[in-house]
């Protein structure tokens, strides 16, 4: 982490944020990549969890700059990141109830069934909005899913095995909350695992047409993420 207290128009004011990858939650990814157009301020507010209003009222912007510069690096790393295969063997989920560190399964087998047929369906769903846009040709070569599907499969993956409960649809798509707290470092290495290396999930729908998924339209306006439909660089 690098930390600084700044001098603002107000008082003071202390901003913490990630230097490496190492320590980005996904949720901070999402958000930043949800912004296309991001400027430093905006960044350095995500990062920090800081108001951008209160930000701009830092006295010397010379000041942010060493801010600026990490996030710059943090960019360079990011496009990089879903390349790793490293999957980690554990995963740890600060709950309300706890902490909780689960074993993540060598073969990665999504159960129970609930939870594997709404993965299925996640990833389906992506491949076939890939191919619409695209094209069939080649689509394996130049796929790269959503962060919000990432955090949505990782989301059933983990629901069972981190709360203990059974398993629930509208539960584990509250889930997500906690999968956002996940490094990016846990997060992607297993999400790249259910898109690219698990066959039975990764089949497009015959005739590659883009259903949408009754699963996730059940509840309208309790779904997490839903603006946040951002590809990984």
């Amino acid at each position: 982490m690098i930390e600084k207290t700044l001098k603002t128009t107000t008082g003071r004011i202390k901003i913490k944020i990630p230097s490496s990858l190492h320590e980005l939650t996904l949720g901070q990814l999402i958000e930043i990549q949800d912004k296309p157009e991001l400027n430093d301020l905006e960044a350095i507010g995500i990062l920090s969890g800081i108001a951008v209003e209160q930000l701009q009222n830092v006295k010397n912007y010379d000041d942010l700059q060493q801010f600026g510069e990490t996030v710059l690096l943090l960019s360079t790393q990011i496009a990089w990141l879903f390349n790793s295969g490293d999957v980690p063997r554990k995963i740890t989920f600060n709950l309300t109830r706890g902490a909780n560190t689960v074993n993540v399964m060598r073969n990665l087998s999504i159960e129970p069934a609930g939870a594997f047929m709404a993965a299925r369906e996640i990833i389906g769903d992506e491949i076939n909005h890939h191919i619409e846009r695209f094209g069939h040709d080649d689509w394996q070569d130049n796929f790269k899913p959503s962060l919000k599907a990432c955090c949505q499969v990782l989301a059933h993956y983990f629901y069972c095995r981190a709360t203990g409960e059974k398993y629930n649809e509208y539960e584990a798509e509250e889930f997500c909350t906690e999968i956002k707290k996940l490094r990016v470092t846990e997060a992607l290495p297993i999400a790249k695992h259910f898109f690219t290396c698990y066959p039975s999930l990764s089949k497009p729908k015959t005739g590659y047409s883009l259903r949408p998924r009754q699963f996730w339209k059940k509840r309208q306006g309790s779904s997490v993420l839903k603006n946040s439909n951002i590809s990984i660089p």
